[in-house]
Order: C-alpha cells, then structure tokens, then sequence
C-alpha cells in the first residue's frame, strides 16, 4: 500500500507516490459526482444516478469496484426506517424539486482505491444546507482527535456527541456494523474484477485479510462503535464518512483521512486532499 511512514502532509511536503495514486482517483470520484449531479433532473431515478455514475467512470478507465455507485434520494439520504443491506441498493425512487440526494461511489483505477461520498439537492434545500455546515465541525474533531491518538471508538462517541449538540441524527450507525470508517488499500490491477453482491470480491479479499490479521493483533480495520474499535488510530488509508441527519433528510461527506507513526502531531494524521466539494463549498462561504 502507499507510505504511511514517511509520508507527509500536502502542506508539509510532496505525497508520495502511492499517495498520488489514491489523490487521483479520489478526485476522478468526485469529479464523477459533480459531473452527475449536474445531469440530475426531476423524474431521474436512484438506480438511473447510479448508472450514470457507473458509465463516467467506465469511460475513464474503471474497470474494478470497492463498491459499486449508490445512490439516495429524499428522505433514503437519511436512511429512514433501513433496517438490513438490501434497502442501500439503488431503488425505483424519482428525484423530485427541492429534493437532496447523496451519490456514494468506491472505484478502484490503476490499483487505487477511494470511496467517497457527495451531497446535493435538486434546487433548494435549506435543511440539508444547515447538515452540510454541520459536518464541517466533524471533519475538524475527526482530524485533532485523530492526531491525538485518542481510541476509534472514543472519537466515534464524541462525534455522537457532537452531533446530538448540532441537534442532528447519526445515519452513519444505520449502515453494517454502524461503521464511521474503513481502511482501504491497494488492489491488484486484473483483467477482470468480478463484483459480489456490489462490492469488488478483491477490495473484500483486502478487507478480510485486514480483520483476520488485525483481530490477531488487537485492531480492526472498521472503526465502530463497538469494543474491536477500541484501539488508537492504525495507519494507513481510511475512507471517513460521518452522516448527519435531520427531518428525513440526509447528508455526508466521504474521505480518506492518511494516518501515519510520525512523532510529529502534523504528520501523523491529514485529510488527503483539502481541494474537494464540501471543502471548497464551506471556504467559500467563509469568504463571502
């Protein structure tokens, strides 16, 4: 996988050259998020999102998948009333004005892997405006905590609180094992990359040798609410996503967060990339 000993901030230095590689196709996700999202109209269906986020990539190069695109519209962006993996898939649900939506995607391109996760509404959408300013404390509290080397599980339960402070819902607990976060690594380029109930059997091959080896040493690459969380910050790559939600409507952001075993508090944890959507949208609204 890239570096995680001698890598070093994008403020502090050059990334690396693995780190490049996750760079870009975190930002060829995005940049397929955004390109999507300007095609939504009223009567577009989540399984019609999804597609079109599928065939971006493809033409772009993509041929393997963490897992493959989702898509949520409406109050599906807060998961309301999901109670097992099958209600995440892409359904018949039609985009609607004023409605917000989340597009979710986890290609694999040249062996690099991201996952990342992009919130909009279809005009106006005060509500899911209010949840996109919110999250921007979160990504601040992730990192310090982080850097910090407080315990996953301890970081996990002062984003609960924090959330219950903004007056908002954790959804990130709706999804399996109530996940926050996940490790993610390099994949092995292969002709071909058969995907398993919608994620890539060799990202699941990675995931599941990460937990086998980590159950052994007293980590998991999920970061939980639950007791196998209850270890400091291992390093490596780990795509975040904190989910807010409130009155039946959702929003999120998903990153990855580089954790390295430099000394130095700078070092040793930084978002990869501070030029991405949410990021560029919260800025932009300090200025103004």
């Amino acid at each position: 996988m890239a570096s995680v000993t001698s890598a070093t901030s994008p403020g502090a230095g050059e990334l690396t050259a693995g780190l490049r590689g996750f760079r870009e196709v975190q930002r060829l996700a995005y940049d397929c998020a955004e390109a999507v999202a300007a095609q939504l109209k009223p009567g577009v269906t989540e399984r019609a999102a999804a597609r079109m986020q599928r065939e971006w990539l493809r033409e772009r190069g993509v041929r393997d998948w963490f897992h493959l695109p989702f898509a949520w519209f409406g109050d599906r962006t807060a998961f309301v009333n999901f109670r097992v993996p099958p209600q995440f898939f892409p359904t018949h649900r039609e985009l609607e004005p004023g409605m917000a939506f989340i597009l979710d995607m986890a290609p694999v391109h040249n062996g690099y892997t991201a996952d990342i996760g992009y919130s909009g509404c279809l005009g106006l959408n005060p509500v899911q405006d209010r949840l996109l300013a919110g999250l921007e404390a979160h990504r601040d509290l992730i990192l310090r905590e982080v850097r910090e080397r407080r315990p996953l599980r301890e970081i996990y339960e002062d984003v609960d609180r924090l959330m219950v402070r903004q007056g908002y819902a954790n959804r990130h607990r709706a999804y399996p094992f109530g996940v926050i976060a996940h490790k993610i690594d390099r994949v092995r380029r292969r002709r071909w990359s058969p995907t398993l109930f919608g994620f890539g059997t060799q990202a699941l091959r990675g995931l599941a040798s990460d937990a086998l080896h980590g159950h052994r040493d007293g980590w998991s690459p999920l970061w939980s609410p639950y007791s196998f969380s209850d270890h400091p910050p291992r390093p490596g790559l780990w795509a975040v996503e904190p989910h807010l939600g409130f009155r039946g409507t959702g929003a999120k952001f998903e990153e990855i967060l580089v954790v390295t075993d430099s000394k130095d508090p700078q070092e040793s944890a930084f978002w990869l990339d501070d030029d991405l959507p949410h990021v560029r949208r919260r800025q932009e609204e300090r200025a103004a």
